[in-house]
Order: C-alpha cells, then sequence, then structure tokens
C-alpha cells in the first residue's frame, strides 16, 4: 500500500487493547502515521513507539471531563495537516471529528466502542454520581453527543470491533457497518508455566467490576488473586482486600511483566459490563489460560463455555465469581489448555490487517 495513510486515535494513557490495535495498525500498515491528543511516555516507553511516526496534539489534562472537551477540540481545529494524506483511518471516540478536516477525502472509522458514558452506561454513570455533579455529566454528554454524532456520519465507511458494537452503533445512531474482530497477540502472550494465582486485568473502573472478584477471593485464602492494573477504584478495592493475603495488586505492568504474569496464571477474571469486544480474554486464551467471564457482550464472540472458561450469568454476584473460581481447579484448567489455544488461532494478526488493509483500499 504505496498511499500515505493517518491513524487519528484518542490518546495514549493506558495499555489497554484498543491502544495496543492502534500501535499495530500504525506498525504494520506500510506508510502510516499515528495521530494522538497525548502520549503517558511514562507508560508508553521508546521502544513501544519504535519506529512509528507519530503525531502527538500534546493536549495535557488530569480531570476526565476536561480531557475529552480539550481532546475533541485539538483533533477539530489541531488537525489541518490531516488534509494532506491519501486516506485516515480513525478509532476511539473523540479522534473522529478530525473527519471534517478532510471533506471528500478517504475516512474510514473503526469503532471500539460508542463513548459508552454518553449512550448505553448513561444511566449507570448517573446514578452512581452524587445529585450535585449530575448537571456536569449532563452538559458533557449534550456537549458530546452532535460532536461524536457528526463525525461518524460523515465517514465514508464504519467497521466496529465486535457484533456487539456493531449492534450499539445501529441502535444508538443508526449507521450500518462491517465487523472486524481485533487480532489476538499470539506471539506476545503464550504459555510458559502454571504458578498458583489467578489474574485480573481489567482497568479498575466501575463497570468493569473487578470488586466483584476481589470479594470473592477475600473468601478464598487458599486461592490466590493477582491484580495487573490500574485505574479510580483502586484504593477502594484495596479497602476491600484489607488483611487478605492471598491478594496482590501490582498497578500497572510494562509489556513484557504483563505478559509473564499472564503466562504463568492458572486463569483469567473479566467480568465487565456489556465488554465491547474484550482483548484481555484473548491474551489469557493465547497463553493456554481459561476464563471466568460473564455471558454479555463481545465475550459471547470470543469464549467457548465449558471449553476456554466458564462464563457466569450477567447478574452475577460475588458468590457466583466464588463458586466458579472453586470450581476452575489448577488441574482443570490444565485440561483446557489446548482448547484456549485453538481458540486464539481463530483472531490471528494477519488476518486482521489483511482485513483492515483491504477496508481502506476500498475508500482510498
Amino acid at each position: 500500500m504505496s498511499k500515505k495513510g493517518l491513524l487519528l486515535y484518542d490518546y495514549l494513557i493506558v495499555k489497554g487493547g484498543a491502544e495496543r490495535v492502534a500501535l499495530e495498525l500504525a506498525g504494520n500498515i506500510e506508510n502510516t502515521a499515528l495521530c494522538t491528543a497525548c502520549v503517558d511516555r511514562d507508560v508508553f516507553s521508546a521502544a513501544d513507539l519504535n519506529a512509528i511516526e507519530m503525531l502527538d496534539l500534546a493536549v495535557m489534562a488530569d480531570r476526565v471531563p476536561v480531557r475529552i472537551v480539550k481532546t475533541l477540540r485539538a483533533f477539530r481545529s489541531q488537525t489541518v495537516f490531516a488534509k494532506e494524506f491519501d486516506w485516515a483511518l480513525y478509532s476511539g471516540n473523540y479522534a473522529p471529528v478530525a473527519v471534517h478536516q478532510r471533506p471528500g477525502q478517504a475516512n474510514l472509522y473503526y469503532c471500539h466502542n460508542l463513548p459508552r458514558f454518553a449512550y448505553d452506561l448513561k444511566e449507570y454513570y448517573l446514578e452512581r454520581l452524587p445529585a450535585w455533579q449530575r448537571p456536569a455529566l449532563h452538559a458533557l454528554i449534550k456537549y458530546v453527543q452532535p460532536r461524536y454524532e457528526r463525525a461518524v456520519a460523515a465517514m465514508d465507511r464504519v467497521l466496529a470491533n465486535s457484533r456487539n458494537v456493531q449492534q450499539r452503533l445501529r441502535r444508538f445512531l443508526g449507521v450500518e457497518s462491517t465487523v472486524v474482530h481485533p487480532f489476538c497477540d499470539r506471539d506476545g502472550f503464550c504459555w510458559i508455566a502454571q504458578e498458583d494465582y489467578y489474574l485480573s486485568t481489567a482497568r479498575l473502573e466501575p463497570y468493569k467490576r473487578v470488586d466483584r472478584i476481589v470479594e470473592a477471593f477475600v473468601r478464598i485464602p487458599e486461592r490466590r488473586l493477582v491484580v495487573a492494573s490500574g485505574g479510580s477504584e483502586l484504593t477502594r478495592l484495596r479497602r476491600i482486600a484489607a488483611g487478605a493475603k492471598n491478594i496482590e495488586f501490582t498497578g500497572w505492568l510494562d509489556e513484557d511483566a504483563l505478559r509473564r504474569l499472564v503466562g504463568n496464571a492458572v486463569a483469567s477474571l473479566y467480568v465487565p459490563l456489556d465488554e465491547d469486544f474484550g482483548m484481555s480474554p484473548l491474551e489469557s486464551l493465547a497463553a493456554g489460560k481459561p476464563v471466568i467471564g460473564v455471558a454479555e457482550g463481545g465475550l459471547l464472540e470470543t469464549m467457548i463455555p465449558g471449553e476456554t472458561g466458564m462464563l457466569l450469568e450477567p447478574d452475577f454476584t460475588a458468590d457466583d465469581v466464588e463458586t466458579a473460581v472453586r470450581q476452575l481447579t489448577p488441574a482443570r484448567a490444565l485440561a483446557m489448555r489446548a482448547s484456549c489455544e485453538r481458540r486464539a488461532a481463530d483472531f490471528g494478526k494477519e488476518v486482521f490487517l489483511d482485513q483492515m488493509r483491504s477496508a481502506i483500499q476500498g475508500v482510498s
């Protein structure tokens, strides 16, 4: 692909699945630059960004609402250079507004999720805020929604990372899309051994429901839990786990440390609310580790109950997590290894990259 392309993604501040996909696209689709609102250089090292042409808009803001507004404004007003590229691929919730800098040119949107606080999780977030803060969230939603919707409507083509996200785009925006599942990094995540701990790698945010996992392991002192991530819930989760010597919080880890943890675990636990797709479970499968998940969202598209782990009911409790952990013994987890690795093979990187190249060629 000789044409010059531009990939625009919100920001690189945590090492999540969407961030990994953005870096792989920028690094593997030839002649592609990556534009982002900001990069946390303490999280993403020079090695992570090696050989990628970076265009950093240098948006600085610690508070999330302020960061959202500043990011939208930066992509809308500071991306005049975008018109110089032959094609543009947008990903994230805020980067797509840069499409207005490229009217009549080739524009493609790869949607990992909608801004969920403004759509399917709006009531969830409002219910958890004190009454005096709710007007601020309403104002943010009123600011984000029309800008996001106009940007998506301006795209030549929309791709979704799962059938789950495809349905959300149709339900909330009336937009049709094509599903292109993300890849699983089978080279980076692989079996190493089986040690004595279970693993949670989900961000520590309320809708990820890691609190139910921690509560379950407080009741199972003979089983170890490693929570390898960070987020706004960290302090509260530490309080829940106070005195539980079998629970460890590592914070965010570099890529090599995370891969070692996954490769040596018994199994992973991943139980978010209606997850868009879910990269972490696939990475666990690639390492031959089964997953205790939840029967909703993207996990329905990747997990095979009884073969690659266990799926809890959507209204599960900490008691249900405890029961599942007791049932998924190290011996049972080991017996699932081959099935896990086979399932991960269905989500290969080259298949994903070929699909994305074909989609780009179709609009450029």
